[in-house]
């Protein structure tokens, strides 16, 4: 695919940065067949409070 470098870089770069989300916080196990992150209850608490205070309502 030499004709589509162009598209290419493109794809490469990410479109979201999720490094300030409110549900990335600190894993605290991983379901073993799924590979589900289960975070910790303060992360959970966390991004509650970070939910209820961003609210557009």
């Amino acid at each position: 695919m030499a004709e589509n470098k162009a598209k290419e870089k493109f794809l490469a770069n990410p479109i979201e940065k999720h490094d300030t989300a409110a549900w990335r916080g600190h894993i605290e196990s991983v379901k073993p067949q799924s590979n589900v992150p289960i975070p910790s209850e303060e992360s959970v608490h966390n991004a509650k409070e970070w939910v209820d205070t961003n609210s557009l309502s």
